[in-house]
């Protein structure tokens, strides 16, 4: 018998599936299970958690990724994508377009301007802006490709993930990668999950924003 429960891997949270009789696992009972969500529902980021049915958007023209929840804006931050414009041919250095997700996540509670290479914290800090600095910092979130036309997404290390160049944030500046202020990386991490779909965009967020919807208090005059 194989039941599923939440087991803790690096940088991320996982749902695996447990082979009782192979691992020495008794029944999981009632009270076991209970206890599990209650130590779930103690983390520190279920507060800011966005709900599991969340996308990311983003916006190649506008510069911006929106957390989007069946059509209600929950987040929305300043990027930068690509400066060599968009596509998935290898060794292209262009930010892939369509439907990808969340397949990965690295720099827990590492902290800002926290170096990271090949995935791993290196024990470098790097501030804001620092002169001569292009690195990978604070936080990685790893993307695969749902379609075509970004299959390569993941084999060509596509990152939504802190930089340094925080200056050039609202301008296309990357080599591939989504970039983001160390803020705003750390922010949005921890309100998203392994398997968040992410959209990447030639059309502008307020197409993916249903418009709000006036206040029964709100005057009419």
């Amino acid at each position: 018998m194989r039941r599923s429960f939440p087991r803790a891997t690096q940088g991320a949270t996982a749902w695996a599936a447990v082979d009782q009789k192979h691992d020495g696992w008794e029944a999981v009972t009632p009270w076991v299970f209970a206890l599990t969500l209650l130590l779930f529902s103690l983390d520190p980021s279920a507060a800011v958690a966005a709900p599991l049915s969340a996308d990311m958007i983003v916006s190649v023209p506008d510069q911006v990724l929106a957390l989007v929840d069946r059509g209600k804006l929950i987040a929305r931050y300043s990027i930068s994508t690509s400066k060599f414009g968009t596509g998935d041919s290898a060794s292209s250095y262009h930010t892939p377009l369509g439907t990808l997700f969340v397949s990965a996540k690295v720099g827990d509670r590492l902290p800002a301007g926290a170096v990271i290479k090949n995935r791993i914290p290196t024990g470098e800090m790097v501030g804001a802006d620092a002169p001569g600095r292009d690195a990978i910092v604070s936080r990685v979130i790893w993307l695969r490709g749902m379609e075509a036309q970004n299959q390569k997404a993941r084999d060509r290390c596509i990152y939504i993930h802190g930089t340094p160049e925080e200056r050039r944030i609202g301008n296309p500046a990357s080599f591939g990668c989504i970039r983001m202020r160390s803020r705003d990386i750390i922010d949005l991490y921890d309100r998203v999950h392994i398997g968040t779909h992410v959209t990447i965009t030639l059309r502008r967020i307020d197409n993916f924003v249903k418009p709000e919807e006036p206040s029964l208090l709100a005057r009419s005059d």
